[in-house]
């Protein structure tokens, strides 16, 4: 009785749930309760039409005709055999790593001369950083109005300089339609490697450059001694988060050149569009989907593993 009464004398928030109550379960799951909306989310928004889209590649999803049957690899095998989809995944490949490899050089080349402070370092760092605030289509739109002949000013200014006259198909003609591409993916990411290796160069302890001056080593010694083996991590960070998002380019080539001429410039995001949403092939498109996903993924994983391969001894 004293027991009860004093059970009865506590606050409610502070009495003693009865085993085997409602609050109790709540007071044992509460931290699996907190997480049950996000969970939900991401299945609704996520997985689901990531399994809706598998189950569209493996059957005849066609508005025109009634029902959804079964057509099992069909949609897989009528991409593999297109030679227009071979030829995009050729020209995904050659784009996306011309263009990293150019934006990581250039990148790190600005790194290195931006990362020691001097007068004006904070303005000449914000104008380097404006194309990354700017959306690919306006992009694309710019650089078609500067390359475009005969009123865009490129070949007027080329031909000042060379002192004769230049006429280059820059958006009709391969390969300078792959060129200009290049122009306009490098232009506007190259400062997204200048951020991230920045951001690695000055992590990098300056009392391992103090003792290998004592040693001796100095400059391209120090350089590829020092600061190419401690911005390993932040390379492959770079080098992977930008290759994932340029292996998806559409953007760009839709305003530049539009797949043209022909299908030269398709690239795998375009060839997909071109299928699923021109053409209305979308169990196709769909297929092709998950066979560029695989690729993509396979790629990365070699990458990564090739990359944090430890050093011989």
């Amino acid at each position: 009785m004293a027991q009860a009464a004093t059970l009865n004398q506590l606050p409610a928030r502070r009495r003693p749930a009865r085993q085997g109550s409602f609050s109790a379960w709540t007071d044992r799951h509460f931290k699996w309760l907190l997480v049950v909306p996000a969970v939900l989310l991401i299945l609704a928004l996520s997985v689901y039409p990531l399994l809706f889209s598998l189950w569209v590649a493996f059957v005849n999803y066609d508005f025109s005709v009634p029902g959804h049957a079964f057509v099992g690899l069909k949609n897989f095998k009528q991409v593999i055999f297109d030679p227009v989809a071979r030829s995009s995944l050729v020209i995904t490949v050659i784009l996306s790593a011309a263009a990293v490899v150019i934006e990581f050089l250039l990148g790190l080349g600005l790194a290195l001369a931006m990362v020691r402070n001097f007068r004006g370092r904070g303005v000449i760092m914000s104008i380097l950083i404006i194309p990354l605030f700017i959306s690919p289509v306006i992009v694309g739109q710019a650089w078609s109005l500067l390359l475009q002949r005969p009123f865009g000013p490129t070949d007027y200014l080329l031909g000042q300089l060379l002192g004769r006259e230049v006429t280059i198909g820059w958006l009709t003609e391969s390969p300078w339609n792959y060129i200009a591409i290049i122009i306009a993916d490098v232009w506007q990411w190259t400062p997204f490697m200048f951020v991230i290796l920045l951001a690695g160069l000055a992590a990098i302890p300056p009392n391992l450059y103090e003792a290998a001056e004592l040693d001796g080593v100095d400059g391209w010694q120090a350089f590829w001694s020092i600061t190419l083996p401690q911005l390993g991590s932040m390379i492959l960070l770079a080098i992977t988060f930008r290759l994932l998002d340029a292996v998806k380019l559409f953007d760009v080539i839709f305003i530049m050149t539009n797949g043209g001429p022909g299908t030269a410039t398709y690239t795998a995001s375009f060839y997909l569009y071109t299928v699923g949403f021109q053409q209305f092939h979308l169990s196709q498109a769909t297929a092709g989907s998950w066979l560029f996903l695989i690729f993509t993924a396979a790629v990365i994983m070699l990458l990564v593993r090739r990359l944090l391969r430890p050093e011989p001894v």
